[in-house]
């Protein structure tokens, strides 16, 4: 089974180079599955349900979130309506939405994905590993495909979960910062494992935000207003080649694609 993982959507920018070159991607690395993060598919801060709805219709299967995920208030009831749009599992009980689902294509295996969120410089949410721990006792067995995004800060957390988890889930793929890091590889146990997937929008930015206001608050330590850039996109992700019947990860491959202006 041969499954993508897009980084982050952020804004326009990543929405237009998706529309102009995922079909492409579809059918070059013959893919079975997308799956993406969206939490900053609108505006460049959480998504609306116009904006995942066009996501779906581009051809992308699932989407996951993470703590942007609240910037849309119309967001919420759409989050309890479609299992496929994910927000992370360990927010307290009561918070619109699911962190885990199970998608089902016709003549594939079934995919679970779990949506988790760091808490070393984050807002405060339950722990990601009892979370993870819950989830994968309540998913049936026979799912052998089990795909973690794990929306966090610190490269040290995200490590570890995936020590946590090696040879229970497919892969534990980081997402949150923007910035796709080289560090793809299977672990022992043979979960595929990335720090971060990247971002998938305007690579002349400032993690996709235009690159004038964020050096002025660097440079005064003043409050500017950001907002997205718009030139230079590129998709990053992660390619994986899945084995059906274990689930385990065969190979990763990081995915960059560069989407001309």
């Amino acid at each position: 089974m041969r499954l993508a993982f897009l980084g982050d959507i952020c804004a326009r920018a990543g929405r237009q180079a998706l529309r102009s070159r995922l079909g492409n991607i579809i059918s070059e690395f013959s893919l079975d599955i997308v799956l993406a993060n969206a939490e900053n598919a609108a505006g460049g801060m959480g998504v609306t349900p116009e904006v995942a709805e066009e996501l779906f219709d581009m051809g992308i299967h699932l989407l996951t979130s993470g703590n942007h995920i609240w910037r849309h208030r119309d967001i919420y009831p759409y989050l309890e309506e479609n299992p496929n749009l994910l927000r992370p599992l360990n927010y307290p009980k009561g918070a619109p939405g699911r962190g885990w689902h199970v998608y089902v294509k016709s003549g594939f295996p079934d995919v679970a994905v779990l949506n988790l969120q760091g808490r070393v410089f984050m807002p405060p949410v339950d722990c990601p590993f009892v979370a993870a721990d819950r989830a994968l006792a309540e998913i049936n067995d026979d799912i052998r495909v089990r795909i973690v995004d794990f929306h966090a800060e610190a490269t040290s957390e995200k490590v570890a979960m995936g020590w946590y988890l090696d040879g229970r889930v497919s892969a534990v793929l980081g997402t949150h910062t923007h910035i796709q890091t080289a560090d793809e590889h299977v672990l022992p146990g043979g979960t595929g494992y990335m720090t971060d997937l990247g971002m998938t929008g305007a690579i002349n930015s400032v993690l996709g935000m235009k690159k004038g206001p964020v050096l002025r608050r660097f440079l005064t330590g003043l409050p500017e207003r950001f907002s997205p850039a718009a030139k230079n996109a590129a998709i990053m992700g992660v390619l994986l080649d899945l084995d059906s019947s274990t689930g385990l990860c065969k190979t990763i491959e990081r995915l960059r694609v560069p989407v001309e202006d």
